[in-house]
This record gives structure tokens, C-alpha cells and sequence, in this order.
């Protein structure tokens, strides 16, 4: 592999005229797009791969497009969220400049479907699963059904997505309160309503639809029996183009707030022996089920009587990808680079007796919020930011002084 691009969040690469290797990541929003392409660039330059960025026009000064090796301007006239989501723009980029490969990262276009289609038609290799991989695990309902197939227990909840109010209703009657609504094509908490008694079920059916449909371009829902207070554990997998499939243990990222992770753990903490090798071995088996190939994450609800249920996978880089390095040692981002140039993970040194788990470690998120309005996310400049070495702490940002948060 000679180059990546990297957009924001993705990245990409590219082989030039010389057999000089290039990347390019693609992307997300502002500084969650920086901070991961930051991270895709540093993986490249040690691995003798250029780097090639894409910004918006607001994003001119942004830390990412002074650490590649080129950067280009894409969506001009668009906002930032529009120009990291312009298919055509990113792989014009790519086919234009010798791009090779695009690494998604994590943000909109990571687990897009048809941004990895349109990469696999350009001829530009795409960082991550199949096009029919993704779009198999970015639809929830048929996620659970794989999963189903699989013999990893679900939580109850309709077959498809449900068409209207009523379908909700007749669900809630069948299994009793709570239920929660869950976004059929998306994640990351949103459109996601927990409903507790008849009451509150037009309201948040409503709300559930509309956040959903602005987050993702689709309204549609489907419903699930509501588990009070789980942990919420998620095994590292690893896949190769040749059916090779290996876990790097779990994280337990139970710690949330507004449905969005707070504080990650690595690995998790008073899990049952044969609770942790049942999630284990069933993440493992269902990824084999679909073929599955690079990095993903398989996540689970575990109830207060210890048992287990599937909730969905994350078919990219996760932001906590961190915390899984710092106890096995295993690069995830050179991992990525490597599967996508063919290499197996038995190639790699990565063979699932080899993975060992070496201590403990914790992530945790830090944004910017108001307290006077109830925490709500905030913006302002940076005055200051003292960013000095810190180990052995590992501190990942995309911010400079006087830049704006």
C-alpha cells in the first residue's frame, strides 16, 4: 500500500509514480475529525506511508492539514458537516492525487456503506469491511437477526423496523414497560428514547423519529424490552481477508451519560471467567458468520443476573481503540493498514493464543459544556492549553491555542 487519505475522520492511501506509499483519511466533525486523522498520520509516517488531508474551508488552520504530507480543499461553499459528507469531493481527491486507500476513522462516513461502495468503484481500497459488510451491520434489525443466526442471544424486540405508533403500542402490551426506541440505520445514542409507562409513548416515539431522521436521513425505529441499569461490555475483533478472526478482549464502557460513553475501562473489570469468554467466543462467531474483515467492535448489554445480550457492532476504529492497545500491545491502526494490504493476521504475529492482556487502562472523554445550561455542549476559544509529555498518560487532541472548541 503506497497512500492514505485521511478526511477529517477517514483516512486514505495512495501509490505515487516513485512506489512511495501515501494516505489519506476522510472524515468527520472539526476536532473529533483532527484527533483521529492525527492518529491515522502517525501510524502511516511509521510505516513509510505519505499522507494526504481533506478540509472544509472552515478548517483551513486545523491541526490535521499541517501534519500530511498534502492536503486539499473539498465542499467548497458547503459547511463543515457537509463537506466531510461529500462522497464525490473525497474521491475526486483520491482518483486525482494517486490515492491508494481511504481509512474512514470513526465519525459519519465510517460506517457508510455507500462511501465504501464508491471507494471499491473508484479503485481506491477502503480501510475496513466489505461495502456489504458494513450496510449488513449498520442496519440494526439485520444485525440482530445475523446475530440470531448465530446463537448470540438478543434482546427482545420487533423482526424490522416498525411503520407506525401503533406497531410500538402492540410490542409494549406484549412485553410491558420499559421499551426503548432505537434509530434502525445509526448509533451513537441518538434517536434512542426510553419509554417507561403509555403515557410518555407518542412523545418519544415522535422525538426518537425526528432525531434519528437528522442524524442519519432516516426516521425508521424499531423497539426493544428496556434492560435497567446493564453494563455495557464490547469485544475487540479483528479480522483478515482470509476468515481469520481474533478478539483483543473487552472494554466495559457502562459509565455513560445521555446514552454517550463517558469513561472507558480496559479490560473490563469483576466480569465472570465464563461470562467473559461467552462474549468473547460470541463475538468471534458472529463476525466469522459475516466474513468480517479489519477492526470492528461487537457490543452487549449484560443484565444484573449476568446474562448477555446483543446490541449492535461498530464496523470501524472506535474512539476507546486506545485503551485496547495500552493492554495488549497491538497496534489497531497499523493492524488496519496491514489487513487492508492482504497480509493475514497469522502474517501479523496475531494469533489469538499470542493476545495477552497486559494491566489496565482507562479512557476518558473530556468536552466542552455550559453549566449554567444544564451541561449542554459549548463552544469558545482556547486561551490555554498546555499540552506537555505526560506519560504515562496518553493524551489524544486536535486542538491549538487560541483555536476555537
Amino acid at each position: 500500500m503506497v497512500s492514505f487519505l485521511i478526511h477529517g475522520s477517514a483516512s486514505c492511501s495512495k501509490i505515487d509514480h516513485g512506489g512511495e506509499k501515501k494516505m489519506f483519511p476522510a472524515g468527520m466533525t472539526r476536532h473529533k475529525v483532527c484527533e483521529i486523522a492525527i492518529r491515522v498520520f502517525r501510524a502511516c509516517t511509521e510505516m513509510g506511508i505519505r499522507t494526504v488531508a481533506v478540509y472544509s474551508e472552515q478548517d483551513t488552520g486545523q491541526m490535521h492539514r499541517q501534519k500530511a504530507d498534502e492536503a486539499y480543499l473539498i465542499g467548497r461553499g458547503l459547511a463543515p458537516v457537509a463537506a466531510y459528507l461529500h462522497i464525490p469531493d473525497i474521491i475526486k481527491v483520491a482518483k486525482e492525487n494517486g490515492v491508494d486507500a481511504i481509512h474512514p476513522g470513526y465519525g459519519f462516513l465510517s460506517e457508510s456503506a455507500d462511501f465504501a461502495q464508491a471507494c471499491a468503484d473508484a479503485g481506491v481500497r477502503f480501510v475496513g469491511p466489505t461495502p456489504d459488510t458494513v450496510r449488513k451491520m449498520g442496519d440494526k434489525v439485520e444485525a440482530r437477526s445475523l446475530a440470531n443466526g448465530a446463537g448470540v442471544p438478543v434482546v427482545p424486540g420487533t423482526d424490522g423496523p416498525i411503520s407506525c405508533l401503533q406497531d410500538a403500542q402492540a410490542f409494549a402490551q406484549t412485553y410491558g414497560f420499559p421499551i426503548i426506541f432505537k434509530a434502525a440505520y445509526g448509533g451513537g445514542g441518538r434517536g434512542m428514547r426510553v419509554v417507561r409507562e403509555y403515557e410518555e409513548l407518542e412523545e418519544n416515539y415522535q422525538r426518537a423519529y425526528s432525531e434519528a431522521l437528522t442524524a442519519f436521513g432516516n426516521g425508521a425505529l424499531f423497539v426493544e424490552k428496556f434492560i435497567e441499569k446493564p453494563r455495557h461490555i464490547e469485544v475487540q475483533i479483528l479480522g483478515d481477508k482470509y476468515g481469520n478472526v481474533i478478539h483483543l478482549y473487552e472494554r466495559d464502557c457502562s459509565i455513560q451519560r445521555r446514552h454517550q460513553k463517558v469513561v472507558e475501562i480496559a479490560p473490563g473489570f469483576q466480569l465472570d471467567p465464563h461470562l467473559r469468554d461467552r462474549l468473547h467466543s460470541d463475538a468471534v462467531n458472529l463476525a466469522k458468520q459475516v466474513g468480517y474483515e479489519n477492526a470492528g467492535t461487537v457490543e452487549f448489554l449484560v443484565d444484573k443476573h449476568g446474562k448477555h445480550y446483543f446490541i449492535e457492532v461498530n464496523s470501524r476504529l472506535q474512539v476507546e481503540h486506545t485503551v485496547t492497545e495500552e493492554i495488549t500491545d497491538v497496534d489497531l491502526v497499523h493492524a488496519q493498514l496491514r489487513v487492508c494490504e492482504g497480509r493475514s493476521l497469522p502474517e501479523l504475529g496475531l494469533k489469538q493464543d499470542k493476545i495477552r492482556v497486559n494491566g489496565c487502562a482507562i479512557q476518558c472523554r473530556v468536552t466542552t459544556e455550559d453549566p449554567a445550561r444544564g451541561f449542554q455542549p459549548d463552544t469558545g476559544r482556547i486561551e490555554l492549553f498546555p499540552s506537555s509529555d505526560l506519560k504515562p498518560l496518553c493524551l489524544q487532541f486536535s486542538l491549538l491555542q487560541t483555536s476555537h472548541a
